[in-house]
């Protein structure tokens, strides 16, 4: 599975949108998000879909989010947003 590229990133700029508003996170390049100097989430694109990796609230490990649909990118929206607040 390989990080998202361009095409894949358009795709979900309304995404990208919303996580950029979430505090605490710096974009250091496109779709790849920092918190506090740590790598906390990032995209990748496969033949199977879109998906997310966003580190857990213990911060030691990512989870995978599929984010291929709206329902699928509303549920990871809420998580991140949960991860930015603990």
């Amino acid at each position: 599975m390989k990080h998202a590229g361009a095409e894949a990133l358009d795709a979900l700029g309304p995404v990208l949108l919303e996580v950029r508003r979430l505090e605490g996170l710096t974009e250091r390049k496109r779709g790849i998000f920092y918190r506090k100097r740590e790598a906390f989430l990032h995209f990748h694109e496969d033949t199977a879909g879109l998906f997310a990796d966003l580190k857990t609230a213990t911060r030691s490990e990512y989870v995978r989010f599929r984010v291929s649909t709206a329902a699928e990118r509303k549920t990871f929206l809420v998580a991140a947003k949960k991860a930015t607040v603990s």
